[in-house]
């Protein structure tokens, strides 16, 4: 496992000074499993006051907490002095914490043995809680009492569904039990927890264990429960805009509008679920964008393993919306207000079907001859 440069130099300095200081949580499990850290944490027995003194620069990001984000040229991390925790009142944040000296005492906080290793300046490995065992043997186990950690903060439950996802891991059976009994805790974590949670599993090798979550009785303030297959998300891409659409699909019922997603996510997922066939034809497909957009037709395209097709339509230059449409609203001074948005809309259809006829005086005279006819 190897340590950053940047993250060596933190520890160095606390070091130098006297403090313990070492990585911990998931770098050091991503390490040891061989995948690429996406976060370097510090833990340290230096109080944050310290380390704001040790270094230039600073950002006082968990202060309260004893976290002090430590900013170098080369990168950032959270140092966090060693502490213990007191009740989680709220659900989610300790009421107090107490710093402390010893290593051990911080890891016996955290809520799953491969979350709780660390790893110093030489490359020693702290493991108290059987962490590697559990790496080895694949599975999630929570530290210490699997009631009482999820009574601290029930989002570790949902965590321990997204990480069994994304490490290919299993459930340990206590740490399935106790998710079990402790489910309706999460009736009270804010919406915005429960997506992230739910996203990083859709976008994840298996995002088919939101069903899992979902039987656990975890997502019932979604209005969900039951047993689900939702095996089919394993075909799409992973992108979240369309892992989301894949989800909306297979459960209908889901109000995408209760997770507060970004807008612009909310709204192509649900239209292009709305609009998925499990095949589309050329002429439903440009139907789609001249309705919808490119967003929610690529969108509704990938769905249906149709984006061949729908990159052919784009390519092709035909038209498949009004602003490609060779007439425009100018071109018929003799209508009058819902008349020339009508005129257009139905000249587009037809060129959607005769893509030829996309030429203006064409176009013009089928219009006249429209006009004639109603």
């Amino acid at each position: 496992m190897q340590i950053p440069d940047y993250i060596q130099t933190i520890l160095s300095v606390l070091e130098r000074h006297g403090f313990s200081a070492c990585v911990v949580g998931g770098c050091v499990r991503d390490g040891l499993l061989g995948r690429q850290a996406s976060d370097w944490d510090v833990a340290t027995a230096a109080r944050p006051e310290t380390v704001r003194k040790l270094f230039e620069k600073t950002v006082p990001t968990g202060i309260a907490h004893g976290t002090v984000t430590v900013v170098l040229p080369q990168g950032t991390a959270e140092v966090t002095t060693f502490r213990t925790d007191g009740v989680y009142a709220d659900g989610r944040h300790p009421s107090q914490v107490t710093f402390t000296d010893a290593l051990r005492d911080d890891l016996a906080r955290r809520d799953f043995t491969v979350n709780a290793m660390a790893m110093d300046l030489r490359g020693r490995l702290y493991d108290c809680f059987g962490g590697q065992a559990d790496l080895r043997s694949r599975c999630i186990r929570c530290v210490g009492d699997a009631d009482v950690r999820f009574s601290e903060d029930a989002l570790r439950m949902l965590r321990a569904v997204r990480f069994s996802a994304q490490l290919e891991f299993s459930i340990e059976d206590q740490t399935l039990a106790a998710i079990k009994r402790c489910a309706p805790l999460c009736q009270k974590l804010s919406a915005e927890r429960i997506r992230d949670e739910v996203q990083k599993t859709l976008c994840s090798a298996h995002p088919e264990r939101v069903g899992q979550m979902i039987a656990l009785g975890l997502l019932e303030k979604l209005g969900l429960s039951g047993q689900w297959d939702l095996s089919d998300l394993r075909t799409l891409p992973g992108e979240a805009v369309v892992r989301w659409a894949g989800l909306k699909r297979l459960l209908p019922q889901l109000d995408l509008s209760m997770l507060r997603l970004d807008r612009h996510t909310e709204q192509t997922a649900t239209l292009a679920a709305q609009a998925y066939r499990e095949t589309f034809t050329e002429l439903e497909l440009k139907r789609l964008l001249a309705q919808q957009g490119t967003a929610v037709a690529d969108c509704a395209a990938r769905l249906s393993g149709a984006r061949a097709l729908l990159e052919q339509i784009l390519s092709s230059g035909d038209c498949v919306s009004l602003k490609t449409l060779a007439v425009n609203g100018s071109d018929f001074p003799t209508l009058e207000g819902r008349q020339v948005g009508q005129m257009l809309h139905r000249l587009l259809l037809h060129v959607l079907e005769h893509p030829q006829d996309n030429d203006k005086q064409r176009l013009l005279a089928i219009a006249a001859q429209a006009e004639q006819t109603d």
